[in-house]
């Protein structure tokens, strides 16, 4: 894990660097934002808590609809504050294909400003980074969506175009 995030009050923006990463994800494996994105746009998809309703139902849909993820050249990411065991434990259920990442001290979703201070969890929202021509992660869109809201897929898939 990276101990030089620093912590923000409001979510990262568009042209901003992306604060760089390391996590472990649902194999006990570490996966590394600057590595990823120089293999293409990542999107990472922050969800509050795995096995609800909503973040269930949108982590199945990437799941689901990778192909079409894949064909813009993107990878996608589930990031929440749950353990790599209960992430196992729900793409095993779900038969998630995606990466998941456990942000177990909360120190990403601080560093992206999607932090739900109240529940000690994850805000809702998705960010996709770009590489830009520098070699540095760059978002190229963001958006935090309330609790109950999952996101717009064909919206998302639209920015991977540009």
């Amino acid at each position: 894990m990276s101990t030089t995030l620093t912590p923000r009050e409001k979510p990262v923006a568009v042209g901003e660097t992306a604060p760089n990463f390391t996590l472990k994800d649902q194999n006990r494996n570490d996966w590394t934002l600057s590595d990823a994105v120089k293999k293409g746009d990542v999107v990472l998809c922050f969800y509050p808590l795995a096995f609800t309703s909503v973040c269930s139902t949108e982590m199945k849909c990437v799941s689901d609809e990778m192909a079409k993820w894949s064909s813009k050249g993107s990878q996608v990411v589930g990031i929440s504050c749950d353990s790599f065991a209960v992430q196992a434990e729900w793409a095993k259920q779900l038969g998630l294909k995606q990466t998941l990442l456990a942000d177990m001290h909360r120190e990403v979703c601080k560093a992206f400003g999607l932090y739900w201070k109240d529940l000690n969890v994850s805000q809702r929202g998705t960010v996709v980074i770009g590489q830009s021509a520098d070699g540095v992660a760059k978002v190229k869109w963001a958006q935090n969506r309330e609790p109950g809201k999952a996101m717009n897929f064909e919206e998302v898939l639209a920015w991977l175009a540009n």
